[in-house]
């Protein structure tokens, strides 16, 4: 069957290094609209830190659909409608907190309006957060953090060697309550254990009464790994970890060789 949805990840995969767009990869992207094909950013963003990137791809329309925070919210870009979001509480937030404060590991919650931050100190990748996704800061003890707060993902944020750390030393229980995923050596994220971008891509593909095999997923992360072995075109970037090109379909092109409009050319176009 030919390829009617493509889930393209933002940071890594339809980004340049210098985090444009570049013109072949947004010609792609609208040759593959002209044609009928669901186009779909799916990312660990929040929707903030992706509202821009549509309007650039004329992605904001009745039939556009974007994934964020790695799957934990689907919605219509045109008017916000929820199609589905999965969310933590307050007593999750309890429990990263208190691996965190046990291990001296930054970590922070997010929710649709802010990034909360209740260490004693606001951590450099919080803030490299917080310029990336363009949200602000609300640092707050934890107790000072209302309770009522539905949160979207939460994540441990520090240098690699500690989440490595952390990864050895929290429970099974833990890992089994949640679904964490690696976005970034310094990124662990914690989601609600229905939320990973491959379910979020199954679940609207379902909605639109497509298979796997009419859909393609491209990314370049650990956290791209279900989409991709999800879709029927499973494809990694060619600056992907090697955990994403083992088992890909396809290897493209790199981020800063046009990767995306090289996999939509040959197998949408």
């Amino acid at each position: 069957m030919s390829i009617q949805l493509i889930a393209i990840d933002i940071d890594g995969t339809l980004l340049s290094p210098d985090k444009t767009i570049s013109p072949r990869v947004h010609q792609a992207i609208q040759d593959a609209k002209a044609k009928g094909v669901y186009v779909v950013l799916c990312t660990g963003r929040p929707l903030p830190g992706v509202t821009a990137y549509l309007e650039e791809l004329n992605l904001v329309n009745d039939r556009d659909f974007v994934i964020t925070y790695n799957g934990s919210l689907v919605q219509k870009t045109a008017d916000g409608h929820t199609l589905a979001h999965f969310t933590l509480a307050y007593e999750d937030l309890e429990k990263v907190a208190s691996y965190g404060d046990k291990l001296n590991i930054h970590y922070h919650a997010i929710d649709q309006e802010a990034i909360y931050v209740p260490t004693e100190d606001v951590g450099i990748y919080s803030l490299h957060e917080q310029e990336l996704v363009g949200m602000p800061i609300r640092h707050l003890p934890l107790d000072q953090i209302p309770r009522d707060i539905e949160f979207t993902k939460m994540m441990f944020i520090d240098d690699a060697a500690l989440l490595d750390q952390l990864l050895l030393e929290v429970p099974k229980e833990f890992a089994s309550d949640y679904t964490l995923l690696r976005s970034q050596p310094f990124y662990l994220e914690v989601l609600n254990p229905l939320a990973s971008k491959g379910k979020a891509v199954a679940a609207l593909a379902e909605q639109l009464e497509l298979t796997p095999d009419q859909v393609m997923c491209i990314g370049d992360n650990e956290n791209d790994m279900d989409m991709i072995e999800y879709a029927g075109m499973g494809v990694a970037m060619g600056n992907a970890v090697d955990s994403v090109k083992a088992i890909a379909d396809y290897i493209t092109e790199s981020d800063a060789n046009d990767g995306v409009a090289v996999a939509i050319e040959r197998f949408v176009l």
